[in-house]
């Protein structure tokens, strides 16, 4: 019988790439995490980590695993949940960013959905601001949003770099007299770090786009519309980011908070355990 608790430890290893980082995911420290690892490999027979200094991955025999252990502790997971609500009633209220949204995470939501069938997952993707006072409510049980940085009382944060954008084929005079901006409405922490670097610096503005909808302002930029501040997820191939050297530095103090409600139920917070481990693999290929 394999040990779950080995297995998610060695799931965590290969995830973050590192045993400090894993031991964090399992709260555990990095040399009861290690001592797991050599447990596991002692009852498997096999060397399942290839050591070099911090990096850490697996051999042939650790890649044959992963899939396995993922699938049993997938398994194990929504074996709790089912005895847990024998009547199959209950629901995760997940808040998300619109940029999240049009990216990878509805494969991980789809995947996360299909392993846990007796529970109903009911995601909203809406701005940052509006998760937050919904989270705050009672009416979201897990959110993911972006916040001004150095806030307290996530589960986890990754700090956040926006860039400015014009369009790539149809580029702003960046010399105008008066900024024009794109935007989401009032409110959006996007919209006020635009408004105060362009102020800061001196420099005037003036509103020629509002959209709720990420596709639109990304659309707006692309036609030459204005300019905007998007994360890096959100740039598109056919805008273009501006430099520091034209006037318009990344603005690096906003971060994606990871929040759950007082109350979470377990599954909601194995599902906070994933969309950690997701934001954690974005910010390492971004770095």
């Amino acid at each position: 019988m394999l040990d779950l608790d080995l297995l998610r430890s060695f799931v965590s290893v290969v995830e973050a790439g590192g045993f400090t980082r894993a031991g964090e995911r399992v709260h555990r420290t990095q040399s009861t995490v290690s001592q797991q690892i050599k447990r596991l490999e002692e009852d498997v027979g096999q060397v399942l980590l290839h050591r070099d200094g911090k990096d850490v991955r697996p051999t042939e025999a650790g890649e044959r695993l992963l899939s396995y252990a993922r699938r049993l502790l997938s398994l194990a997971e929504e074996a709790r949940d089912v005895l847990r609500q024998p009547d199959g009633e209950g629901a995760i209220r997940l808040g998300i960013p619109e940029d999240f949204a049009a990216y990878r995470l509805t494969k991980l939501l789809g995947a996360f959905s299909r392993s846990h069938p007796a529970l109903r997952l009911d995601v909203r993707a809406d701005q940052s601001k509006h998760l937050a006072r919904d989270l705050e409510r009672g009416e979201l049980d897990l959110a993911l949003y972006k916040r001004e940085a150095g806030a307290n009382g996530a589960i986890a944060v990754w700090p956040e770099q926006v860039h400015w954008v014009t369009s790539k084929s149809h580029p702003v005079d960046v010399s105008v007299a008066s900024v024009p901006l794109i935007g989401f409405p009032l409110g959006c922490i996007y919209r006020a770090g635009a408004i105060h670097a362009l102020e800061s610096a001196g420099r005037a503005w003036h509103t020629a786009y509002t959209s709720s909808s990420l596709s639109g302002i990304q659309a707006a930029v692309a036609a030459g519309m204005g300019l905007s501040i998007l994360s890096e997820m959100s740039i598109q191939s056919d805008h273009r980011v501006l430099t520091a050297k034209e006037g318009f530095a990344p603005i690096n103090k906003t971060e994606v908070a990871l929040m759950a409600s007082p109350d979470a139920s377990p599954a909601t917070l194995r599902l906070a355990d994933r969309l950690a481990e997701f934001c954690d693999a974005v910010q390492a290929k971004a770095a």
